[in-house]
């Protein structure tokens, strides 16, 4: 059956890069117990989603657009054929207002809320928001390769390296009920994941081993179906108007997995209320950070033949986060001394200034966990000093402004 399966993936999935897959038999040298004896190979594509998101977020920008981060809508209403926005600035209380000929609500796990306390408009879907959980422990081995473990209960769960140092054991499937904001890791949950991976490999984890948690929420659009596993995961579009004027387009489920071919189809939609919006562009297009020309291990060889200061590690990882922004965020640098102070594991002054003025962060779990993911390297204090540096940097840029 997984053959069958694998099968069409090779042959249904139009891959333009990936090798197919290949059948595996493990010898003693696997990392796997000894009674797991085949297996099957396949290539997919990993993508931090984080990243993802900041860098269409910096297309937005490159394409004349405006991004407001820390910004919450509180309310919208049809007024004259346009749509009314209002918006708060979390942080400051700074209050905005815009006219728009169209709405898009993409809020994701609040698409319902937003509908009723937003807008006061009844929704035409209902979400169920289900909880993902991964577990991060130092890593298990020393192959490039990931695994993909499948569970008595025919859920599967990833074993992933992760950043050279650590291996990513997920997800779970849980629905939730409480606040997405709020969302973390049950004890039920960490059991989960090390049994299974307990189960399947040699080397054996406890929660002593646990360095690093986290949990999401996948808003699924409501199907009634009676369990989280059976519920689609794909998206549903609605869209009306007022007499042709103001349309809403709601956003209901999805994955970021199929976010581009989902926002294709959103502005197909909107096209009759848009003359000259134009054909979709995004499948040939590089976001920014994305001009590499080459695999990110040969971009990072070229970071250091042109600053010959970096070390292979901060290259590494200048490719890894950057891609080709990484020249930008160097800029002139001819040594080390010129990236400024060393808040610790080689996370200098200079990427988190390059942070602050191209990607909108403004506190440090901005930069250390959602930009990057140094927190993961940084103690109590350096993280301090980090917050320190950007509560200076911040005061010295409004003074300059002003």
């Amino acid at each position: 059956m997984i053959r069958i399966g694998l099968f069409m993936y090779d042959h249904l999935g139009k891959r333009t890069s990936l090798p197919g897959s290949t059948g595996l038999r493990f010898g003693a040298n696997s990392v796997l117990k000894p009674e797991i004896k085949r297996g099957f190979e396949y290539s997919d594509c990993w993508v931090d989603d984080a990243r993802l998101v900041l860098a269409n977020a910096q297309m937005v920008v490159r394409k004349g657009g405006e991004v407001l981060t820390r910004t919450r809508a509180t309310s919208a209403r049809r007024e004259n054929g346009l749509w009314i926005v209002e918006a708060e600035d979390i942080d400051t209380g700074k209050k905005y207002s815009w006219q728009a000929r169209g709405l898009v609500n993409a809020t994701g796990p609040w698409v319902k809320q937003f509908f009723d306390d937003g807008m006061h408009l009844p929704s035409p879907y209902g979400i169920r928001l289900i909880k993902g959980s991964h577990i991060v422990v130092p890593r298990v081995h020393t192959q490039k390769q990931a695994y993909i473990l499948q569970n008595e209960d025919k859920r599967i769960v990833f074993v992933i390296p992760w950043m050279d140092e650590f291996s990513i054991i997920g997800t779970t499937d849980v629905e939730y009920k409480g606040d997405p904001k709020a969302v973390k890791i049950e004890e039920s949950e960490i059991n989960y994941l090390l049994n299974v991976y307990n189960t399947h490999f040699k080397k054996q984890l406890s929660r002593d081993d646990i360095v690093w948690t986290y949990s999401g929420v996948r808003p699924l659009c409501d199907d009634e179906s009676d369990s989280p596993q059976a519920i689609t995961r794909d998206y549903t579009l609605d869209i009306h108007d007022e007499n042709g004027k103001a349309p809403l387009l709601s956003v209901f489920g999805g994955k970021l997995t199929t976010y581009r071919k989902l926002a294709e189809h959103a502005l197909e939609k909107l096209t009759p209320y848009y003359q000259g919006i134009g054909p979709a562009w995004t499948k040939e297009s590089v976001l920014p950070g994305g001009a590499i020309e080459g695999d990110r291990d040969d971009y990072a060889a070229r970071l250091r033949r042109r600053y010959p200061f970096l070390t292979e590690s901060l290259a590494r990882h200048y490719a890894r986060t950057y891609g080709s922004n990484s020249e930008l965020l160097l800029g002139n640098a001819g040594t080390v001394s010129d990236l400024g102070e060393d808040f610790g594991h080689e996370f200098y002054e200079a990427e988190l200034k390059y942070l602050v003025d191209h990607e909108w962060v403004r506190r440090a779990d901005d930069a250390l966990w959602r930009r990057t993911k140094q927190g993961m390297w940084l103690n109590a204090d350096q993280q301090s000093r980090v917050s320190q540096w950007l509560v200076e940097y911040t005061q010295q840029r409004l003074s300059l402004a002003s």
